[in-house]
């Protein structure tokens, strides 16, 4: 297992200097954008999210998984396969992207260009998503951490050149900001490739030995199917949540303009914060899924007891530290980002959201890795059926507005992060207290 957490400690010592700059990047944006501009790009991003998320069709997860459960004589031709699937996908999507993407709504009111960038995202995307499943499977996390920080550096750099030495009116400052994020990608796309590549001519001089394609297929569809459905459920909730917000706060009394600062303020400020410490959650869902997969088709139950008490306590530790900081510290915190009272309200309002949040990523690691993805896409239906309900319900009102957003918010995670737990623990074999493990189960589940 000490492998598992060596490549724990490098991604998350990477990350936290890729969140270090994505704060930078944040801020620039805040700045340079408005708290108006920063409600517009932050309503543009979860559709261009859902764009990337169609793209990859999550076969980083699928291939990693598969690619951790089998020799390494076979990896050869598990990706020879996973490439064929990503070209044919990309083929599908840029037809479909072309004809849709044009008369999407949210892209009718800004830059033309803007839509044309996103449609690029699908093959960078898409053939990324087959190096990152490999790198992930066979516990190179040195490369997957590389690129993450690239992504990041590069678009920090692009936006304080852009920024300093050029003037944009707002409708321009926009389509730079979406520009930079959209090129980050493609820089990594260069970078993953190539080492790839390396490793690609590495195994052509290995003995290898081929799976039917398609068992190989069904491997990956078996689990690229259910974990896209359940991102893209989660994508387009997403991408319907800031008009849900903004509708509700405007069905209260405010005007469009004040809703769509205060979303601006809440996305672009309050979150960017509460997330910041998520780095490690990040870096322990990459880690966990193969990790998972590998001990639990071994039938090493004490082992995934083991790890499990390890993560939840090592989140525990730093979520509180996290959110106690972002409640006495929250006026300093988001005066970086914007001169507002407001935002800091926000964020020490979700305080409940940041902590459930930090366990909900490693748990679902643990449902990929245990095979009990449906069950984790139902959690997540639920939840935020219910968190839609209260947003809608008591952000409407006008005694509550924000405040009643917020609750829904933070109602959301703590459901999810109690569903996901009690699935895990009963599945493991191991109590909700985590003192003790259920013999009884865990027996039943290796037979």
């Amino acid at each position: 297992m000490a492998i598992y957490y060596r490549g724990i400690f490098f991604l998350a010592v990477t990350a936290f200097l890729g969140e270090g700059i994505e704060f930078l990047v944040n801020m620039i944006l805040a700045r340079e954008l408005g708290s108006h501009g920063l409600g517009i790009y932050m309503s543009i991003l979860p559709t261009i999210f859902l764009i990337v998320l169609l793209a990859s069709f999550e076969l980083p997860v699928s291939i990693s998984k598969f690619v951790a459960e089998r020799e390494e004589r076979y990896h050869r031709n598990i990706l020879y396969h996973a490439i064929r699937l990503a070209i044919i996908l990309t083929s599908i999507l840029l037809l479909i992207g072309t004809i849709v993407v044009p008369f999407v709504p949210v892209f009718q009111s800004y830059h033309p260009s803007i839509k044309w960038l996103v449609l690029l995202l699908i093959p960078v995307i898409s053939l990324t998503s087959v190096a990152r499943g490999y790198f992930m499977g066979k516990q190179q996390m040195g490369k997957i951490a590389t690129a993450n920080f690239l992504r990041k550096f590069i678009q920090l750099g692009a936006l304080f050149g852009l920024f300093r030495f050029f003037e944009f009116n707002s409708e321009t400052s926009l389509l730079v900001a979406i520009s930079t994020l959209i090129g980050s990608e493609v820089v990594v796309f260069l970078y993953l490739i190539f080492m790839f590549n390396i490793q690609v001519q590495q195994m052509k001089r290995q003995p290898f030995s081929n799976l039917n394609r398609k068992l190989v297929r069904k491997n990956l569809m078996a689990v690229s199917i259910p974990t896209t459905g359940m991102r893209l459920f989660s994508a387009l909730t997403n991408a319907v949540q800031p008009f849900l917000i903004k509708g509700a706060l405007v069905h209260s009394g405010l005007t469009g303009t004040i809703a769509t600062e205060q979303f601006g303020m809440l996305m672009g400020v309050a979150m960017s914060i509460g997330f910041f410490p998520a780095f490690i959650a990040h870096s322990l869902l990459i880690v966990l899924i193969p990790a998972v997969s590998k001990i639990y088709a071994e039938n090493d139950y004490s082992s995934l007891q083991k790890m499990l008490q390890q993560v939840m306590m090592l989140t525990l530790i730093y979520g509180s530290v996290a959110v106690t900081i972002f409640y006495f510290f929250a006026p300093d915190l988001t005066s970086l980002f914007l001169k507002s009272e407001t935002s800091a309200e926000f964020l020490q309002l979700l305080w409940p959201f940041f902590l459930f949040h930090y366990f909900i990523l490693p748990l679902q690691a643990f449902m990929i890795g245990l095979g009990m993805i449906k069950e984790a896409f139902f959690h997540i239906i639920w939840s935020t059926s219910i968190s839609f309900g209260f947003i809608f319900w008591l952000g409407a009102m006008p005694e509550w507005r924000m405040d009643g957003v917020i609750i829904g918010m933070n109602t959301e995670a703590i459901l999810l992060a109690l569903l996901h737990y009690f699935t895990v623990t009963k599945k493991i074999g191991l109590s909700p207290s985590m003192k003790r493990p259920w013999p009884k189960i865990a027996n039943q589940r290796l037979k």
